[in-house]
């Protein structure tokens, strides 16, 4: 008997199936799919869960690369993908993705489960660099991984420094300043839970 995927869609069971195995509090809705209860939320089942808006292999990357990192509470609206610059891909036409042809090396590219997204570097990078990121919340999306990462913040100004013709480059490291004095990374806080 094959084994269906952590988080199912309407391609491997019947919508009235997934809905009913919800109320009866197997499955919770996810995104456009649906998971067990009891699947850990890692990183790979957030790509996993993302992949579901994939037409083809590509890679998640900007604020969805950052949800699966854990940066954001939940899946932003409009997914964002990627493919290296010289993977020519043709314009997709659904609302709920975006997919950009950038610069990118395999090495800033992790594999979750066989699901392609950027590394927590090239994730921080891109944050950093977008134009939108004052309205879409990039300070705290990069402070949010820096607390996961106490050295991030040496390996994203690496990262940064070491790219070359890069507009706004001093603009991007004033915003790392920014996330990094919303959060000091020497700080120790205790849990949610016992606060």
């Amino acid at each position: 008997m094959a084994r269906l995927p952590v988080v199912l869609g309407t391609v491997d069971l019947p919508i009235a199936e997934l809905c009913a195995a919800r109320l009866d509090g197997e499955l919770f809705a996810i995104d456009d799919g649906w998971a067990p209860v009891d699947e850990p939320d890692l990183p790979a089942f957030r790509a996993a869960v993302l992949a579901l808006r994939m037409p083809r292999p590509l890679v998640i990357e900007r604020m969805s690369a950052a949800w699966v990192h854990g940066a954001l509470p939940v899946p932003p609206a409009v997914a964002q993908f990627c493919v290296p610059h010289n993977a020519r891909i043709a314009v997709l036409g659904d609302r709920r993705a975006s997919v950009r042809e950038v610069k990118i090396d395999d090495s800033e590219i992790v594999d979750l489960g066989g699901i392609r997204c950027t590394s927590v570097v090239r994730t921080g990078f891109d944050v950093l660099r977008d134009p939108d990121y004052d309205t879409v919340g990039g300070e705290a999306v990069v402070t949010a991984l820096i607390e996961a990462r106490p050295w991030l913040p040496s390996a994203l100004r690496a990262r940064l420094d070491a790219a070359t013709r890069m507009p706004h480059k001093s603009l991007a490291l004033a915003r790392l300043a920014g996330a990094e004095a919303a959060h000091p990374t020497g700080e120790l806080r205790q849990p949610s839970l016992t606060r």
